[in-house]
């Protein structure tokens, strides 16, 4: 396999250095103005001019295709960091105390823009816009993209994530749930305090609490078909501060996690009941709040088979594998999909031989090579889309 297909040298470098240079230099969710910066001039080093600035910190580059009439697709690279410390070792780790591209967006940017690249040299049929987005980690960016209307009239949009489970080479682009929603409750159950010794003279909100707790575990157990995944976690506590006193309220906090939309309706849904239930058995008063995250990513068939087809023909009919287990993580790529066709890939990046480090954690980082599968296979993509047969 080649692990930089259709890149010269000169790209190769290119490519990796900004890479690099992004990884040194990680901004959260909203600053990303020197990330902006860079690779606004990157682009315009790489030829690429028509770039515009949208949602705050972001960047749209339109690709022109070979045909004005040609449907517009649309490239998804997510660009912001993470507030956690670094403790991979590399050469370039990260310079900004505290914050690290742990989960694997400095690859992300720089195989758009390699996409772009590609996209320049070898137009599609019709223009691409590839967005260069902010702020997914905190599932803001996509809908400020959407709401710039950046992308009003195209026709599909594609995206990707880097992923250690697999190896480079392999890539994940099928048909179906690929991510979970992820929403936020918090409930406060709210009682009547007393001695720690006179029980009987409170309405205890740690008992309610305790009880609300384990209720929780069985609404997947017992109100989710067994075929579907979901998670209720609670994930925070707070209740008291003696060990001889019952407080007058305790806080609980957790996620909600669902794969398709139906479910994940039922899911907040028997959150929300269990809570003033359990409540009233223990004649305590409820606030149960639940906040929306981002939606399910469920794959279309269609986008999802030219995404496919992409993948064959950049890298061959053995490069496709299966999902292989359910991914309750979220992605905010799903808001494209409630508003365009699209389809959401995993790309490979686990060196041969190399260990399992999970996203989110110091020590994540992908392997380099995924940057050059990853920007092939999305221009693939593009020209996969928008090619007269694919209507």
């Amino acid at each position: 396999m080649n692990p930089s297909p259709g890149f010269t040298a000169d790209e190769r470098r290119l490519l990796t250095e900004l890479r690099r240079d992004l990884h040194r230099h990680p901004e959260l969710s909203w600053h990303e103005t020197r990330t902006q910066e860079k690779l606004e001039r990157a682009l315009k080093d790489a030829g690429i001019t028509d770039v515009r600035r949208i949602a705050r910190t972001g960047l749209v580059v339109r690709v022109r295709g070979r045909d004005a009439k040609a449907p517009v697709i649309a490239l998804r690279g997510d660009i912001d960091a993470l507030p956690i410390t670094e403790a991979t070792g590399l050469d370039f780790s990260s310079e900004n105390d505290g914050v690290m591209h742990a989960c694997g967006h400095d690859v992300h940017a720089a195989w758009a823009v390699g996409a772009a690249i590609l996209l320049a040299r070898t137009p599609a049929a019709g223009d691409v816009l590839v967005v260069l987005q902010p702020a997914e980690e905190v599932g803001e960016g996509a809908k400020e993209v959407i709401a710039s209307g950046a992308l009003d009239g195209v026709r599909a949009i594609f995206g990707a994530h880097v992923d250690r489970r697999f190896e480079v080479g392999q890539v994940v682009a099928q048909e179906g749930p690929l991510a979970a929603s992820v929403d936020t409750f918090h409930i406060v159950l709210h009682g009547e305090g007393a001695h720690g010794a006179r029980p009987q003279e409170a309405r205890d909100p740690i008992v309610g609490s305790a009880e609300l707790i384990l209720a929780l575990q069985t609404i997947v157990s017992r109100r989710l078909d067994p075929a579907l995944p979901g998670v209720v976690t609670v994930g925070a506590v707070h209740a008291g501060r003696a060990s001889n006193v019952i407080p007058e309220s305790a806080e609980l906090t957790g996620t909600i996690r669902a794969t398709t939309v139906a479910s994940r309706a039922l899911l907040v849904g028997e959150v929300e009941r269990m809570a003033h239930a359990v409540a009233a058995t223990h004649r305590l008063t409820v606030e149960a709040r639940i906040t929306d995250g981002t939606p399910p990513i469920v794959n279309p068939r269609e986008p999802a088979a030219w995404a496919a087809q992409a993948v064959r023909d950049v890298l061959g009919e053995n490069a496709l594998v299966p999902l292989g287990t359910t991914n309750m993580a979220g992605e905010d790529f799903a808001f494209y999909l409630e508003n365009i066709p699209g389809c959401f890939l995993r790309i490979g990046a686990r060196e041969p031989g190399g260990e399992h480090r999970s996203a989110h954690t110091p020590r994540f980082y992908p392997a380099e090579d995924a940057l050059f599968i990853g920007a092939s296979v999305l221009a693939g993509c593009a020209r996969a889309a928008g090619s007269p047969s694919s209507g």
